[in-house]
């Protein structure tokens, strides 16, 4: 197994009180014909040690939601306090670039995290286990490497928090999902998981505290299959 926390940043935030919290937030974007709410008033809190679930149907906002519990997009009204570190959605690579390879690419994203380069990028090299590709550019790789690529450098960065946007990376490699899918496994005993899904069955390895977001609102739960009642009800119905 890969020597796991190295990360020298998650001295930043400690003495914060660790956790994510929405205190009044509003969000929504105008269509061309209609105002799409996403949040309306929303408060709601996630702290460290309890990982959390969010249902959504598509088209409610789910990627917009965790883009801004990573500060990747900015409330209307409201405030959002992050008092731990919390990692970029699993699957963005809007912070990498297309025309670097993944070795400067992991080298550049370390230095921006104030860690070792040199351990981001083994660690990246090691897990992604994409031989020669790892020095050639993003921009030559398929969805599935980038996705590879994408999921070893969030957890090479090793954060409080991981945010996931339904679900795991879609990789085919049987070898990099047995060894992605352990290290998750063995950090969730040590962070938290905010996953947001359309698919109940998703959330159920992640975590027990469930919500629901839908019309505008979060409706939080303290078990997954409380949540999935109201989710199936509003769904079905």
């Amino acid at each position: 197994m890969w020597p796991d926390r190295h990360a020298k940043h998650l001295t930043l935030g400690r003495s914060r009180q660790q956790m994510l919290e929405f205190e009044n937030v509003s969000k929504s974007f105008w269509t061309g014909t209609q105002r799409k709410v996403i949040l309306d008033r929303v408060s709601f809190r996630v702290e460290l040690g309890k990982s959390m679930g969010i249902l959504a149907p598509n088209g409610t906002g789910k990627s917009t939601l965790i883009n801004m519990m990573a500060g990747l997009e900015k409330p209307d009204e409201g405030v959002i306090r992050r008092g731990c570190n919390i990692s970029f959605p699993l699957g963005f690579m809007g912070g990498v670039v297309g025309r670097l390879s993944a070795m400067e690419n992991s080298r550049y994203i370390a230095r921006l995290y104030g860690m070792d380069p040199d351990y981001i990028e083994a660690y990246c090299r090691w897990l992604c286990g994409l031989g020669e590709y790892f020095d050639q550019p993003l921009g030559t790789y398929s969805s599935g490497m980038r996705a590879r690529f994408s999921f070893a450098l969030m957890l090479a960065l090793d954060f409080d928090m991981y945010l996931i946007d339904e679900g795991m990376p879609a990789s085919t490699d049987v070898e990099f999902n047995k060894k992605a899918g352990a290290i998750l496994e063995e950090r969730l005993r040590t962070t938290t998981i905010v996953i947001v899904s359309h698919q109940p069955a998703t959330l159920e390895q992640f975590a027990r505290q469930a919500a629901v977001l839908m019309d505008g609102q979060l409706h939080v739960f303290d078990t997954l299959e409380e949540a999935k009642q109201l989710y199936d009800y509003q769904t079905q119905g």
